[in-house]
């Protein structure tokens, strides 16, 4: 299975989000030169929200990088899952296909629990098939070991 780049997407949403950061940190400033009270008081909140939406920005994007990178790894070592899972026609993933790929993968990550390149592969299958928690959780674990 090729990792396909979710780069163009990923980067038209940090994008948007971006813009609509700024325009939250506009909105804040401008609350805050009310001065009045409630004024300011949303103000700060707004303010928040955006530092806080920025970090969220950074550490997503930071993430991404670090799992892309993980990816092109595996590949190079030629370790990618070469199962695919089959799409139903309105493109999402047969469910009841990708439970089947599963005991596979899932049996490699318990045989080498600390073998990052296991961790990604069943990350990859629970993205193939839209459990996309579980496969940050896995994809977690896969950068955690290949750290260490």
């Amino acid at each position: 299975m090729r990792l396909r780049s979710p780069f163009w997407g990923a980067a038209l949403m940090a994008l948007l989000l971006a813009l609509y950061i700024v325009l939250v940190g506009q909105r804040a400033v401008a609350f805050i030169a009310t001065g009045l009270p409630i004024g300011i008081a949303i103000g700060v909140a707004l303010a928040v929200f955006a530092v806080i939406g920025a970090l969220l920005l950074v550490l997503e994007f930071r993430f991404g990088l670090r799992i892309t990178r993980l990816g092109a790894r595996l590949e190079r070592e030629h370790g990618t899952p070469a199962d695919v899972v089959p799409l139903r026609p309105s493109g999402r993933p047969d469910r009841a296909a990708a439970d089947e790929l599963f005991p596979q993968y899932k049996a490699e990550v318990e045989a080498a629990p600390d073998d990052w390149r296991a961790w990604f592969r069943l990350g990859v299958v629970y993205d193939a098939a839209g459990d996309r928690k579980r496969a940050r959780a896995a994809m977690r674990t896969a950068l955690a070991h290949a750290r260490g």
